[in-house]
Protein backbone atom coordinates (compact mmCIF):
# COMPACT_ATOMS: atom_id res chain seq x y z
CA UNK A 1 0.00 0.00 0.00
CA UNK A 2 1.46 3.39 -0.96
CA UNK A 3 2.29 5.75 1.88
CA UNK A 4 -0.19 8.60 2.14
CA UNK A 5 1.57 11.96 2.28
CA UNK A 6 -0.44 14.68 3.91
CA UNK A 7 0.05 18.26 2.79
CA UNK A 8 2.45 20.50 4.64
CA UNK A 9 1.69 24.00 5.84
CA UNK A 10 3.51 26.81 4.04
CA UNK A 11 1.80 29.79 5.71
CA UNK A 12 -0.49 30.40 8.67
CA UNK A 13 -2.14 33.46 10.18
CA UNK A 14 -4.79 33.98 12.82
CA UNK A 15 -8.11 34.89 11.25
CA UNK A 16 -10.26 37.69 12.62
CA UNK A 17 -12.71 35.06 13.90
CA UNK A 18 -11.80 33.74 17.36
CA UNK A 19 -9.71 30.55 17.38
CA UNK A 20 -9.64 30.36 13.59
CA UNK A 21 -6.56 29.95 11.43
CA UNK A 22 -5.97 30.72 7.75
CA UNK A 23 -3.71 28.00 6.42
CA UNK A 24 -2.01 27.77 3.01
CA UNK A 25 -0.91 24.26 1.99
CA UNK A 26 2.09 23.13 -0.07
CA UNK A 27 -0.21 21.29 -2.50
CA UNK A 28 -2.03 24.54 -3.18
CA UNK A 29 -5.19 25.86 -1.69
CA UNK A 30 -6.01 27.72 1.45
CA UNK A 31 -8.46 26.91 4.24
CA UNK A 32 -9.96 28.75 7.15
CA UNK A 33 -9.86 26.26 10.03
CA UNK A 34 -11.83 26.71 13.24
CA UNK A 35 -9.72 25.14 16.01
CA UNK A 36 -11.99 26.28 18.86
CA UNK A 37 -13.03 22.70 19.65
CA UNK A 38 -9.42 21.69 20.26
CA UNK A 39 -8.52 24.89 22.09
CA UNK A 40 -11.51 24.48 24.44
CA UNK A 41 -11.07 20.74 24.97
CA UNK A 42 -7.41 20.37 25.88
CA UNK A 43 -5.60 21.81 28.89
CA UNK A 44 -2.41 22.39 26.89
CA UNK A 45 -4.22 25.16 24.96
CA UNK A 46 -5.41 26.98 28.09
CA UNK A 47 -2.92 29.88 27.56
CA UNK A 48 -4.48 30.45 24.11
CA UNK A 49 -7.95 30.62 25.65
CA UNK A 50 -6.75 33.38 28.00
CA UNK A 51 -4.78 35.38 25.44
CA UNK A 52 -6.04 36.28 21.97
CA UNK A 53 -2.70 38.06 21.50
CA UNK A 54 -0.84 34.79 22.00
CA UNK A 55 -3.18 33.01 19.58
CA UNK A 56 -2.42 35.70 16.97
CA UNK A 57 1.33 34.92 17.22
CA UNK A 58 0.88 31.56 15.47
CA UNK A 59 3.64 30.53 13.06
CA UNK A 60 4.55 27.58 10.86
CA UNK A 61 6.59 24.93 12.63
CA UNK A 62 9.61 23.08 11.34
CA UNK A 63 9.20 21.76 7.78
CA UNK A 64 5.48 22.70 7.81
CA UNK A 65 4.58 19.67 9.94
CA UNK A 66 2.71 21.78 12.48
CA UNK A 67 1.77 25.26 13.63
CA UNK A 68 3.41 26.63 16.76
CA UNK A 69 2.65 29.24 19.39
CA UNK A 70 5.34 28.40 21.95
CA UNK A 71 7.78 25.54 22.50
CA UNK A 72 5.02 23.77 24.45
CA UNK A 73 1.97 24.64 22.32
CA UNK A 74 1.47 23.34 18.78
CA UNK A 75 -1.00 21.56 16.46
CA UNK A 76 -0.02 19.01 13.86
CA UNK A 77 -0.56 19.55 10.15
CA UNK A 78 -2.33 16.16 10.05
CA UNK A 79 -4.94 17.31 12.56
CA UNK A 80 -5.39 20.66 10.85
CA UNK A 81 -5.74 19.04 7.40
CA UNK A 82 -8.44 16.67 8.65
CA UNK A 83 -10.27 19.54 10.36
CA UNK A 84 -10.04 21.62 7.19
CA UNK A 85 -11.49 18.79 5.11
CA UNK A 86 -14.27 18.14 7.59
CA UNK A 87 -15.18 21.82 7.90
CA UNK A 88 -15.20 22.18 4.12
CA UNK A 89 -17.69 19.31 3.91
CA UNK A 90 -15.22 17.07 2.10
CA UNK A 91 -16.15 14.06 4.22
CA UNK A 92 -19.58 13.87 2.57
CA UNK A 93 -21.42 16.26 0.31
CA UNK A 94 -24.91 17.52 1.16
CA UNK A 95 -26.18 15.78 -1.99
CA UNK A 96 -24.67 12.44 -0.94
CA UNK A 97 -26.19 12.88 2.51
CA UNK A 98 -29.65 13.56 1.01
CA UNK A 99 -29.35 10.52 -1.28
CA UNK A 100 -28.40 8.36 1.71
CA UNK A 101 -31.47 9.52 3.62
CA UNK A 102 -33.72 8.87 0.62
CA UNK A 103 -32.26 5.38 0.00
CA UNK A 104 -32.95 4.50 3.62
CA UNK A 105 -36.43 6.07 3.32
CA UNK A 106 -35.71 8.06 6.47
CA UNK A 107 -37.70 11.12 7.38
CA UNK A 108 -35.71 13.96 8.90
CA UNK A 109 -36.78 12.72 12.33
CA UNK A 110 -35.82 9.10 11.59
CA UNK A 111 -32.41 10.14 10.24
CA UNK A 112 -31.84 12.28 13.33
CA UNK A 113 -32.67 9.37 15.64
CA UNK A 114 -30.45 6.97 13.67
CA UNK A 115 -27.50 9.38 13.76
CA UNK A 116 -28.00 10.68 17.29
CA UNK A 117 -28.32 14.31 16.20
CA UNK A 118 -31.17 16.80 16.12
CA UNK A 119 -33.67 17.03 13.29
CA UNK A 120 -32.41 20.56 12.68
CA UNK A 121 -28.81 19.31 12.17
CA UNK A 122 -30.02 16.74 9.62
CA UNK A 123 -31.72 19.56 7.71
CA UNK A 124 -28.57 21.72 7.95
CA UNK A 125 -26.39 18.87 6.63
CA UNK A 126 -28.76 18.21 3.75
CA UNK A 127 -28.98 21.88 2.78
CA UNK A 128 -25.23 22.37 3.04
CA UNK A 129 -25.59 24.95 5.80
CA UNK A 130 -23.32 22.96 8.15
CA UNK A 131 -20.38 20.72 7.22
CA UNK A 132 -21.02 17.04 7.76
CA UNK A 133 -18.65 15.79 10.47
CA UNK A 134 -16.53 12.76 9.70
CA UNK A 135 -18.24 10.76 12.44
CA UNK A 136 -21.66 11.42 10.86
CA UNK A 137 -20.40 10.43 7.41
CA UNK A 138 -18.99 7.21 8.87
CA UNK A 139 -22.29 6.53 10.66
CA UNK A 140 -24.20 6.85 7.39
CA UNK A 141 -21.91 4.21 5.85
CA UNK A 142 -22.47 1.87 8.77
CA UNK A 143 -26.22 2.40 8.65
CA UNK A 144 -26.17 1.79 4.90
CA UNK A 145 -25.05 -1.78 5.62
CA UNK A 146 -27.58 -2.32 8.42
Amino acid sequence: MPKKVLPRIVAVTADRRPFTLRIRWDKGGENRVDVSGLVEAFRVYEPLRRSPEMFARVRVGEQGADVVWTNEIDMSADTLWRLAQEQAGATMSPEAFRRWRERKAYTLDAAARALGVSRRMVAYYEQGEKPIPRVVALATRALERA
